[in-house]
């Protein structure tokens, strides 16, 4: 723990003007990132008496080694380059918004040539409309529903591919509930629009379909067409059944974003009600650790810069109203950024009474109960994690916390296709964006020991090389209070220094690298001899504040380096738990890795190995001779009348061909057409 007079930069070199501040850990990973109108005085107030900060603020200057500042032009381009920042970097200090649970969101992805319509949740994706979040019972039947009347694709690729193949719809084409586009019942443009029309009944116009499908009702009936009209019946009804599922809470022309926020000394809950059309359309929520002394205008700013940045790029995903309970800090840098996000004026505001702050006082019902409901969810799992990362700490003698944990499993079938995997474990939770796969090749992938010490020397050489220092470019201000340069969270050497010179946004942003800071414990599967080749490893780079450990299958024993006995614990230990679980995780991606480039080497060309002949030059020549069997007949002249064959090329492919059937070698089975080898 570093005493924060030690990095303390002197006040006479902080500047008086807007801009952008980083802490960063020994490591060089940034831990918290920060805006102020005022660095001096903003950064000052950390240092001035660090005793009497709040309990996270205290442990963030203590564990901080660092801190660096970018100079901003004006209080709009710190509001963009903090967030930046912060999606840039995932500080553990900063305040971050995850939801309570996962929502569906019914998605049409309008960026393909023959729209879908589906349920995704997570990231969203470009070219996708959103429309949500919903829960997972009333998506379905709301997307069962609407396909009657607006019968879009929601097939996956691979049946879309089969159906265009065979010439037959699947069965959503048979019962109407898809246009089947794939077999030319409708043109891509006529599908299109569509989809066109299922967007628009979900962005709050149901009632002009409406409308126009009963006047085509009365005109079925006039021309004594009673089928017609009575599937135009059964089609307003199921229309006016989606449309009545959500309440009318306000007046048709609103559109507004209603959030609410319940909070306590260590954490706060939010809600909002997404109304479109006068209706509640979604809900969603967060619950968010309270790391610094944030009032509550402070972390509805941060939650308004979270969620609609992450939305941006979803059309109508910003409404004209966002509704919130306290005025944000920087309400007219929000106004504005929102305002350029959505094309058109968004008005932030606290509404005072009426039919809006009735509203706002369900919802923040709502953030009180999920506030509740959180902690005795959490509980019980935050307990467990520290009981068990405590217990492994104490079990194996370790002066430091684990805060990061790192699994290596090799996997190989009989010494072919041997692949490595590592997974990251971060305060007790998978952080799968650092997951690493290793292809192992040479006298390294002799046996386990040798590639466990290869894979280890390489993870840890680039970490050494991200590590290194690298100098200052032009143009930049070197922080008096720490290095020039330091590896990032994702381990790239970060180029920004303290001062930009010109306080540029965008030159301050450092790009990503492979490997982020070192683990404080590597664990590896297996016994002592690949504990043993992992120690090797680290000792031979230099490396000793990196403690090993081996987990061996059999008896679930746990090794430490030139140890002749290995540390036993007890079958009901929450520390042995966490271990198997890594250790499983570790071989689930291995496995995963190695049957993926089993499966690529099991399908090959006979035509591989031709220098210069990639693969769009092989298929070149499948198709324009048709066939392996008229490749192989053909003369070096003959084969140049393919897209892309040279002379000296069609030579090579001659003589490859050649000396792959001389006598006296076993001849691969072909397949004639695509010229791929079929056994050996």
């Amino acid at each position: 723990m570093a005493d924060p007079a030690s990095y303390r930069p002197q006040t006479g070199e902080i500047p008086t003007t807007p801009g952008v501040y980083r802490f960063r850990d020994p490591h060089g990973r940034v831990i918290y990132v920060g805006k102020a109108k005022n660095l001096r005085s903003r950064l000052n107030s950390y240092f001035a008496n660090p005793a009497g900060l709040l309990p996270k603020t205290h442990a963030m200057v203590h564990a901080a080694s660092s801190v660096e500042w970018t100079v901003v032009g004006s209080e709009l381009e710190s509001l963009q380059l903090e967030y930046t920042w912060i999606k840039e970097f995932s500080p553990r200090f900063n305040v971050v918004f995850r939801d309570d649970k996962t929502y569906p969101y019914l998605a049409v992805t309008m960026g393909e040539k023959l729209p879908r319509v589906q349920v995704l949740r997570g990231e969203r994706r470009k070219g996708t409309r959103y429309f949500g979040p919903y829960t997972a019972g009333a998506i379905r039947e709301t997307m069962d529903t609407l396909l009657r009347v607006f019968p879009v694709r929601s097939c996956s690729a691979g049946v879309l591919k089969r159906a265009q193949a065979s010439g037959r719809p699947c069965l959503l084409g048979y019962i109407d509930k898809c246009s089947a586009p794939c077999v030319g019942r409708v043109t891509p443009e006529e599908h299109r629009a569509l989809a066109e029309d299922f967007c628009s009944f979900m962005g709050g116009e149901a009632g002009k379909f409406i409308r126009r499908l009963e006047k085509d009702m009365a005109a079925a009936v006039a021309e004594l067409d009673y089928e017609q009209a009575a599937r135009l019946r059964d089609d307003i009804a199921a229309l006016r059944k989606v449309f009545e599922r959500n309440a009318v809470v306000l007046s048709e022309d609103t559109d507004a974003d209603v959030f609410a926020l319940h909070d306590d000394d260590l954490e706060a809950s939010v809600q909002v009600f997404h109304v479109r059309g006068g209706r509640v359309r979604g809900q969603r929520g967060w619950v968010v650790e309270k790391v610094e002394d944030a009032t509550t205008p402070e972390l509805i700013e941060h939650l308004l810069l979270q969620v609609y940045g992450e939305d941006s790029e979803n059309q109508g995903r910003i409404p004209r109203e966002v509704l919130v309970p306290e005025t944000p800090s920087n309400h007219d840098e929000l106004v504005e950024w929102l305002g350029g996000l959505r094309g058109a004026k968004v008005d932030i505001r606290v509404p005072q009474r009426g039919d809006k702050a009735a509203l706002m006082s369900t919802v923040r019902e709502n953030a009180e109960q999920a506030l509740k409901l959180h902690k005795v969810r959490r509980a019980g799992d935050i307990t467990v994690r520290s009981q068990a990362l405590q217990e492994l700490q104490e079990a194996l003698e370790l002066p430091v916390p684990l805060l990061r944990i790192e699994c290596f499993d090799i996997s190989h079938v009989q010494g072919t296709n041997v692949v490595a995997s590592m997974v990251v474990v971060e305060d007790g939770l998978p952080k799968k964006s650092d997951y690493r796969k290793f292809s192992i090749t040479g006298a390294a992938a002799t046996d386990d020991t040798a590639a466990m010490h290869d894979v280890l020397t390489r993870r840890f050489k680039h970490y050494l090389q991200d590590k290194s220092a690298q100098p200052p470019t032009s143009g930049e201000v070197p922080n008096p209070a720490g290095p020039p340069s330091s590896a990032t969270a994702d381990g790239t050497a970060d180029r920004t220094a303290g001062v930009s010179a010109e306080g540029s946004a965008d030159a301050a942003v450092p790009s990503k690298a492979k490997f982020a800071y070192p683990p404080n414990l590597v664990v590896v599967d297996g016994g002592q001899p690949q504990v043993n080749a992992a120690a090797r490893a680290l000792s031979e780079l230099g490396i000793d504040d990196v403690y090993v450990v081996g987990l061996a299958k059999r008896l679930e024993e746990v090794w430490l380096p030139d140890s002749d006995f290995p540390v036993i614990l007890p079958r009901t230990s929450q520390g042995l738990y966490l271990l198997q679980r890594i250790r499983d995780e570790a071989h689930r991606f291995a496995i995963t890795f190695h049957r993926q480039k089993r499966g690529k080497a099991m399908t090959v060309s006979a035509l591989d190995g031709v220098p210069g002949l990639g693969e769009a030059k092989r298929k070149a020549l499948v198709a324009h001779f048709g066939s392996f069997k008229k490749i192989k007949a053909a003369t070096a002249s003959e084969l140049t009348a393919a897209k892309g064959i040279g002379p000296a090329l069609a030579q090579a492919v001659v003589s490859h061909l050649a000396a792959a059937g001389a006598p006296g070698e076993a001849a691969p089975a072909v397949n004639m057409t695509t010229g791929e080898i079929l056994e050996y």
